[in-house]
């Protein structure tokens, strides 16, 4: 983001001094004409229309699928843990007590590890055991209901993972930012040498606007790690009710995991 402002910055410098410097080598009119504001509108009503439009498909897109998946991933969760009450005592212990450390795995961990595009590993020790514990209930009535939560747990983390990484491709959004500098540079030459403080006021706001839209482009399109990102608001409520059944349950019992859900030495 740092990058697409200090760039934009840059061109709006190139477009003010080639406007001092380049424009009398290529115009012979008198320097107090040139472009005037109201001309400026059309070329800030196209870009802003087309980068918004861009903002808003990636917005229902990477953004809302990884919204959908976190709360999908959270939900699922919840419903293995409530399955796990028909389940007899001992797997049920288990089952709870992993959904607690899987779901502190995923906010602790793998949540900031996003940020990056990238996933962790913590959580996936305990979807290891919840497999491991739904073999020996094999044959009984819960087996089906515990192993359909938890397929649906796996396909809204790997659809979770998914959206972490950018769905934008690199050669796109560097487009984007060459046609930033064309624009604006191309603006800066057109802009009269005298009397130009209203041109000069709204060169400036359409580079403001401009470089705003797609530093929005560019946050949006990493859910979970922009100013506007995701939170695991949900994985840590289903983390407080999965705890709370836990301990109802089995109030002798301590979880097999740390608070980061890494799982504990014996």
């Amino acid at each position: 983001m740092l990058l697409v402002i200090v760039v934009a910055a840059l061109a709006l410098l190139a477009g003010l001094a080639a406007n001092r410097w380049l424009r009398p080598l290529l115009l012979t009119e008198d320097d107090g004409t040139g472009m005037a504001v109201k001309d400026l509108v059309g070329p800030l009503l196209t870009m802003t229309v087309l980068l918004l439009s861009f903002v808003l498909v990636t917005a229902n897109g990477s953004y809302g699928k990884a919204e959908v998946a976190s709360h999908g991933e959270a939900r699922a969760l919840d419903q293995l843990v409530e399955t796990a009450e028909y389940a007899p005592a001992a797997q049920r212990a288990r089952i709870q007590a992993g959904a607690v450390c899987y779901a502190r795995a995923v906010r602790t961990q793998e949540w900031p590890a996003m940020s990056d595009g990238n996933g962790s590993e913590a959580p996936s020790v305990w979807s290891t055991d919840f497999r491991e514990v739904f073999k020996s209930l094999e044959g009984k009535p819960v087996f089906g209901m515990l192993v359909a939560a938890d397929n649906k747990r796996s396909d809204e983390r790997d659809e979770r993972l998914t959206q972490a990484t950018a769905s934008i491709p690199s050669a796109i959004f560097w487009f984007l930012l060459a046609t930033l500098v064309v624009t604006v540079t191309a603006l800066g030459i057109c802009l009269p040498r005298r009397n130009n403080r209203g041109q000069i006021t709204t060169l400036v706001v359409i580079t403001a606007l401009l470089t705003t839209t797609l530093c929005i482009i560019r946050d949006v399109d990493r859910p979970f790690g922009g100013i506007v990102d995701v939170e695991p608001t949900s994985m840590a409520e289903v983390e407080g009710q999965a705890y709370r059944d836990f301990t109802a349950n089995h109030p002798n019992a301590d979880l097999p995991c740390d608070a980061d859900g890494n799982r504990r030495t014996v």
